[in-house]
């Protein structure tokens, strides 16, 4: 069975040879002939994977913010430049089956040229500091996502999230619970009301928790919220909300 950490270095170093050396061949070594993609940007398998990887430009690059593993699955957060005409913040999912990548989710968005609360998409604590704590994490978030996210149940807010320190990274919402708040009025505003219909998956290492979820902000959307929990509330938030597609170049669906 794949451990944690060789999942982490399996993923990290796939993607190396990938998207920082732009080399096709390491498909070879790295993907599973059977590679199930659910990216809306490319078709499925592993030939479709090599060809990307060689139509890549020069000026690609990778900017990789944090990772973190749960079982099988690698979540990296980070930022593509050069893959289109501006930076993306993305959040890629993989599944590592007999130590290749055999399945792989995406999320992306432009990266805004400012904020609301001042600070980046990406930046902010990195490093899992606290790996006892990925089940409580986990526990504390997938009930958050259950209950407030999907059961739209804002009456039990602070019973998950800190009021006093939330972090948001999100472009168009302040710091804080009446930060989010403010921001989640002026969305309703323009016909953009945050529903949550399912969550797809919750994948937790330590203090980290990433939830994919399905719903719809204006349009049909997939979800990638990641919380940061300190001493059992939820501090912190970074996300990437991706308009689903009519179409996808494959028949695995998103999720």
């Amino acid at each position: 069975m794949t451990t944690l950490n060789d999942a982490k270095a399996i993923v990290l170093a796939a993607a190396g040879r990938l998207f920082g050396d732009k080399d096709p061949s390491a498909v070879d070594r790295w993907v599973a002939p059977g590679y199930v993609q659910h990216s809306a940007l490319i078709a499925d398998g592993p030939e479709a994977l090599r060809q990307l990887v060689a139509d890549l430009p020069r000026e690609f690059r990778y900017e990789g913010a944090r990772v973190i593993a749960d079982g099988d699955l690698v979540a990296l957060h980070g930022i593509y430049h050069g893959f289109g005409p501006q930076p993306l913040v993305a959040f890629d999912i993989f599944r590592v089956e007999n130590g290749r990548l055999a399945e792989h989710w995406d999320g992306l968005a432009p990266v805004a040229p400012a904020t609301v609360s001042g600070r980046s998409q990406t930046d902010g604590p990195a490093e899992v500091t606290a790996p006892g704590t990925t089940e409580a994490s986990r526990a504390l978030v997938g009930e958050f996502a259950e209950k407030v996210l999907v059961g739209a149940d804002y009456t039990v807010l602070t019973d998950y999230i800190s009021t006093d320190t939330y972090n948001q990274h999100n472009p168009e919402a302040g710091d804080g619970l009446d930060g989010f708040g403010a921001a989640a009025a002026g969305w309703a505003e323009q016909g953009k009301n945050l529903v949550y219909k399912k969550i797809h998956k919750v994948i937790a290492e330590g203090e980290f928790v990433l939830v994919l979820s399905e719903g719809e902000f204006g349009v049909p959307v997939a979800y990638y919220d990641l919380f940061r929990v300190e001493n059992g509330k939820i501090v912190e938030h970074w996300d990437v909300i991706a308009p689903i597609p009519a179409e996808l170049p494959h028949g695995n669906g998103l999720f």
